[in-house]
């Protein structure tokens, strides 16, 4: 299945080093909410800029001011000239869920994958996640590790062809 943005939706942008107190700010949330270590604001701010600044690491927000992101990895394959994409994260704030931004997030983010030359996005989520589960399903996900009905498997690994 391919996913293609026939527009890119106004509530979504690329996230500069200027960002990393908002990015740190969701992503402290995000592991709060599910009682995750976080390490504080502070100490992911400074991360996420030295990271942006690299350039291997991009990060997408949705929202004004952003309650949303997509933090994406880069890297070059083994297996084919293009590069790997790992969705490292997708958090949308719980006030703003079931408003479209965590699919417009995903959308973006599989047009950045084809422009920065990716072959294929891959992810992880959680088994007990099925909102999660359902948007990647819905767009062109494949579960190509771990089984849902599978009392001992946490995560289920997901992979989209570009």
């Amino acid at each position: 299945m391919e996913t293609v943005s026939e527009r890119p939706d106004p509530r979504i942008r690329s996230a500069g080093p200027g960002d990393a107190e908002e990015i740190a700010r969701l992503l402290h949330d995000f592991n709060t909410e599910y009682e995750e270590p976080t390490p504080g604001p502070k100490f992911i701010a400074e991360r996420v800029a030295e990271l942006l600044g690299g350039g291997e690491t991009k990060v997408l927000l949705a929202g004004d001011p952003p309650a949303g992101l997509a933090v994406l990895r880069f890297r070059r394959s083994l297996w084919s000239p293009g590069l790997e994409c790992y969705l490292a994260e997708l958090y949308v704030a719980p006030d703003r869920r079931g408003q479209g931004l965590g699919r417009a997030l995903m959308d973006a983010v599989i047009d950045l994958a084809r422009a920065e030359g990716a072959d294929y996005i891959d992810l992880n989520t959680a088994v007990e996640d099925r909102a999660a589960r359902s948007l990647y399903e819905s767009l062109g996900f494949d579960n190509r590790g771990g089984h849902p009905d599978d009392p001992g498997a946490a995560n289920l690994y997901y992979e989209l062809e570009l």
